[in-house]
């Protein structure tokens, strides 16, 4: 938890992939994000939880969909939404905050 926090406190965006395992919609999202990294390589970082594995976590940002893709600046929650996205759709997503 306290590592979570150390990521998403930076002043580079940071977009949090809530997923689950078993989630055919999360599976879509994998190679979406990997080209959104490709994409906008070192402005902004992505990591993924498992609600499953970090369920205090997914309660503490009422996360109650998988997948919900989250960005933080500063340790603020900053954007946040449910479902899946394009890659062009979170690097707008991105580029609001950078």
């Amino acid at each position: 938890m306290n590592n979570f926090e150390q990521l998403i406190s930076g002043d580079k965006p940071v977009l949090v992939d809530f997923f689950a395992t078993w989630c055919g919609p999360c599976k879509m999202m994998h190679p979406i994000l990997e080209e959104l990294k490709q994409n906008i390589g070192d402005r902004a970082t992505i990591i993924k939880v498992d609600v499953d594995k970090a369920q205090q976590l997914a309660m503490q940002y009422g996360v109650r969909a998988v997948p919900t893709l989250a960005i933080f600046k500063q340790g603020q929650l900053v954007w946040r939404e449910s479902g899946v996205h394009s890659a062009d759709q979170l690097a707008q997503a991105i580029a609001q905050f950078e």
